[in-house]
């Protein structure tokens, strides 16, 4: 048994397997993968990896398994340490591209599994690699404590994205939500004792998304890095695959080496010169159905560029998923029956319309393009006239 310090959980205790995990080249990776992507452009803090919240998520999982008494722990605590080796360079800036390549999400970790160390790992522990792999998908009713609508991840990055942002939205009773949680009828539930720790939790996953996880810059740098890489995708040969197994470093050098629209972008995001927001706005000022649009960005893009008298290259369409709260979904046990979360809670309820107002639609482009671009994107989105009202996240 090892113990490393954590400035988010204290101390974590390291059992024999979970140091030969940690040794692995999949988990070591980790730690040159940003956990928060180019949200460092805003915050300055926010240079923590994959690798610390695997760790954090293999703490409380620890202690969840403990509690609910689970058989097989060992494999569900290999997964709570193995869950996020499936991510791209950046984390969920590489996301979306890497899915629409190789339609594989980050869960899907199945072959990374059964090669190399880790699969040398399993085998010396007697540990299967596919079962693993459904904990880690939340398809197993054990791994619920991983991937559900309130699992041990969502604690601990919600914990440790407050951290290391040093914003003041993340405090999150875990300790009581862990010791409140219970399966029934192979269902991870909530004791009806704690409703306001989950209460806790939305309100500040709530709260952290427009302040961190959308917040305009880090979508836009986002954006960049993301049209980069298809970019040395369709025209430079770079195989998705090679792709999604590259760190921030490596991805960043492919950049760089690639020369011309990549290397320009790697060069802007090094010295924050960032491209603009020549439209950024909610549901409410929009005449067209935007979410329709989504599978159609190129040709929008296209569209406005020419519009605009601009190279598409300088055009970035961004339209985010409509908002969801996953967890409003979650069990809770109240006198024996069971019931949906935001039944029980009418706080819980009332943030599902109060996302909606934090989406926005964003066209972004070099700042000496921006008016030309947001006059053809207004056009192009029939974007309504101004009420003269704004939102404090507008600013």
């Amino acid at each position: 048994m090892k113990v490393i310090r954590d400035p988010v959980h204290d101390y974590i205790e390291l059992d024999e397997l979970a140091l030969a995990l940690i040794d692995s080249p999949e988990i070591q990776r980790l730690r040159r993968i940003k956990q928060l992507g180019f949200s460092n452009l805003v915050y300055p803090g926010a240079n923590h990896t994959r690798f610390e919240h695997s760790l954090g998520v293999y703490h409380l999982a620890r202690f969840l398994v403990k509690q609910v008494d689970e058989p097989g722990q060992k494999e569900l605590l290999a997964a709570a340490l193995l869950h996020d080796i499936g991510h791209g360079p950046f984390s969920h800036a590489s996301e979306e591209l890497i899915e629409r390549y190789t339609r594989k999400s980050h869960i899907h970790v199945e072959e990374l599994l059964k090669q190399g160390v880790i699969s040398d790992v399993l085998k010396d522990y007697s540990l299967s690699a596919s079962s693993i792999a459904k904990h880690i998908r939340g398809e197993t009713h054990p791994g619920q404590i991983i991937n559900s609508e309130i699992d041990v991840d969502r604690m601990d990055y919600l914990v440790r994205d407050a951290h290391y942002t040093g914003v003041a939205f993340g405090l999150i009773d875990h300790v009581r939500l862990i010791h409140e949680l219970m399966f029934n009828e192979n269902k991870l539930v909530l004791n009806i004792r704690g409703l306001q720790a989950a209460e806790s939790l939305l309100v500040s996953r709530f709260l952290m998304h427009p302040t961190v996880y959308f917040h305009h810059v880090s979508r836009i740098a986002e954006s960049m890095c993301a049209h980069a890489a298809e970019y040395i995708i369709e025209d430079e040969g770079l195989k998705p695959q090679v792709f999604r197994r590259m760190d921030d470093i490596t991805f960043i050098m492919e950049m760089k080496n690639a020369g011309g629209y990549p290397a320009e972008i790697s060069k802007r995001l090094d010295e924050r010169r960032l491209f603009k927001r020549a439209l950024y706005t909610g549901f409410d000022s929009l005449n067209v159905d935007v979410l329709k649009l989504r599978n159609n960005l190129k040709r929008i893009e296209k569209e406005i560029a020419e519009s605009a008298g601009v190279a598409t290259e300088y055009v970035i369409v961004d339209i985010p998923e409509k908002p969801h709260i996953p967890e409003m979904k979650a069990q809770v046990l109240a006198n024996g029956n069971m019931i949906l979360l935001d039944r029980a809670s009418n706080l819980v309820a009332s943030l599902e319309k109060a996302q909606l107002d934090n989406w926005r639609l964003g066209v972004y482009t070099p700042k000496e393009y921006r008016d030309i671009v947001g006059d053809a994107a207004k056009a192009f989105f029939e974007v309504k006239k101004d009420t003269k009202q704004f939102k404090l996240t507008d600013i």
